[in-house]
């Protein structure tokens, strides 16, 4: 009796998993559709890939073997892929306006991938920043400014318009978009050089720093997912793009330096998305100038009356919240005193915290309760 009633319990369970089966098979058809292809599957490369309407030379086996490499890099880091993905339609529209006027190929759009992963505020050990990681000499080369009160690198409107001026330059002068790429990575007097030295003028048979070897390879694996993200198992809604940043522009005239909490009050928004807006924009003040802000889209009009009067607000709170340092002073103390963080009175002064302070000199300082964190 027992063992039929267990052979009954064992018949049972497996018409039951049979069921389940049956009623899942749409669902496993459909994650079948979703499912990541095989990487092998991944490399089997269309021989037809080119950069800038060159051709890559994929049937040239070391050629295909280094395309290989970084693909199946980009396709391990399945994270930072999708991210590139999202990003893009943010930031493709702009940068594809900007190639398109100038009459440049729109596969240069990559190499902002391949250099930042289109994050304004990234930069490398060598002092390289922004979407196209410029260096400093290079980007005031180009009419970037790059001071301690603004660093253009990070505008992408600005960093574009320099990166398509270089492109220009380096594709005159190397008559090869790809070599154009690769005097952009390891700098044009490098590869003038190795071109000298080699007696070669193809980026695929140069012997050049590994980095740049691999430099192309980097933008045309981004280039394949991009174009062609459901070969490689990422399946996009439209609804997983990142929308691109609404905005209006203003011009301002600021006659002093003020800080940003005034202009973000100014387009009736808070400081976050000023900074948000104009990446370029450093620190938590704005030096005396004429500026092109980005403000909320649905900023009223009056922006500059506004601004002028908050500044003149601003500047004489400031005036009424001097405190005069003490024989004994010292900038812990004084927090200690007022009640207020440390890092705010090195905020609301522009001071080093290594810097000492002495009797006498005048530090505004907003005590805690006095209605304002603001710098």
């Amino acid at each position: 009796m027992i063992k039929l009633l267990k052979m009954f319990c064992r018949l049972w369970s497996l018409g039951w998993l049979a069921a389940c089966l049956l009623c899942s098979a749409p669902a496993l058809a459909a994650d079948a559709k979703e499912a990541t292809p095989p990487l092998l599957e991944s490399l089997r490369l269309d021989k037809k890939l080119d950069f800038c309407g060159e051709p890559v030379p994929l049937d040239d086996p070391e050629v295909r073997e280094r395309m290989e490499r970084e693909l199946l890099l980009s396709l391990w880091d399945r994270d930072q892929a999708i991210l590139w993905l999202k990003r893009s339609s943010r930031y493709f529209p702009a940068i594809e306006a900007m190639l398109s006027r100038a009459g440049l190929p729109d596969d240069l759009k990559y190499i902002a991938i391949a250099e930042s992963a289109l994050q304004p505020h990234v930069g490398s050990p060598k002092g390289a920043i922004g979407y196209w990681q410029f260096m400093p000499d290079t980007a005031r080369r180009y009419g970037l400014a790059v001071n301690e009160a603004i660093d253009q690198r990070r505008s992408l409107a600005a960093s574009t318009q320099a990166a398509v001026s270089y492109f220009s330059e380096l594709h005159e002068k190397f008559g090869s978009w790809s070599l154009a790429a690769a005097a952009y990575n390891m700098g044009e007097e490098g590869l003038q050089a190795e071109i000298l030295t080699q007696g070669v003028r193809s980026f695929y048979r140069l012997y050049l720093p590994l980095e740049t070897q691999r430099y192309l390879f980097r933008i045309l694996s981004a280039k394949l997912i991009l174009t062609q993200p459901e070969r490689y198992g990422f399946h996009m809604q439209e609804a997983d793009y990142y929308p691109p940043d609404r905005f209006a522009t203003v011009e301002l005239t600021c006659r002093e330096e003020t800080s940003l909490t005034v202009v973000a009050q100014a387009a009736r928004t808070d400081f976050k998305r000023i900074k948000d807006l104009n990446p370029e924009l450093r620190g938590h003040y704005l030096a005396a100038g004429t500026y092109t802000l980005a403000v909320p889209e649905n900023t009223p009009p009056g922006f500059q009356t506004r601004f002028d009067q908050g500044h003149q607000a601003w500047s004489t709170q400031r005036k009424e919240r001097i405190y005069i340092v003490q024989s004994g002073d010292n900038l812990s103390s004084i927090a200690r005193k007022f009640n207020v963080p440390l890092a705010a009175i090195q905020i609301w002064n522009r001071i080093d915290l290594r810097s000492p302070i002495h009797p006498g000199d005048r530090l505004i300082i907003h005590p805690a309760g006095s209605g304002t964190d603001k710098p």
